[in-house]
């Protein structure tokens, strides 16, 4: 499928809290997550500082449905990659990875010099996807870095395997 990516608009909110539903889902099965965060709400991503960008069918018209996302805070001046996800049945297609090149030349767009993720080191579509897409793995370096770790902490996340950082150049 081509995808044509662009930046999210209000009418996108409810697609991007349910396409994080439904990705999510694959980490709830893989760890037997009975008690796994809640997405983001629209309104919430809405309004916090960063973008937001959408993938759609290319051939889909203007009412095209968003079948991915990708989401990057811009807090304390740091870009943060906060979240990635792609519709399982439209995964493995490239969509993710266009949706992270998307990111990180926004990014570098908006004057970024990095960009900074947290994820599950032995996930396949985590960090070694990540990997594939130029980062590396960092250690927290910032307050905002380390409030991260905090709230991973307080929802338990490493009890399901080892949460890293990592940061792309740009």
């Amino acid at each position: 499928m081509t995808v044509r990516v662009r930046p999210a608009r209000p009418a996108d909110d409810a697609a991007t809290e349910q396409i994080e539903t439904i990705a999510d889902a694959l980490l709830i099965e893989r760890f037997g997550a009975e008690d796994w965060p809640p997405p983001t709400t629209a309104h919430e991503r809405a309004t916090l500082p960063g973008f937001v960008l959408v993938a759609e069918p290319a051939d889909g018209g203007t009412d095209a449905e968003p079948v991915g996302f990708v989401h990057v805070l811009e807090i304390d001046e740091i870009a943060h990659l906060e979240q990635l996800s792609v519709l399982p049945d439209h995964g493995r297609q490239g969509i993710g990875r266009r949706l992270v090149r998307a990111a990180l030349t926004e990014a570098r767009t908006r004057g970024h010099r990095s960009i900074t993720l947290r994820t599950y080191a032995d996930v396949p579509w985590n960090a070694p996807f990540y990997a594939s897409c130029g980062f590396v793995e960092t250690e927290p370096d910032s307050a905002f870095h380390h409030r991260l770790v905090a709230t991973e902490e307080a929802l338990h996340l490493d009890r399901h395997g080892r949460r890293v950082q990592m940061t792309a150049v740009l």
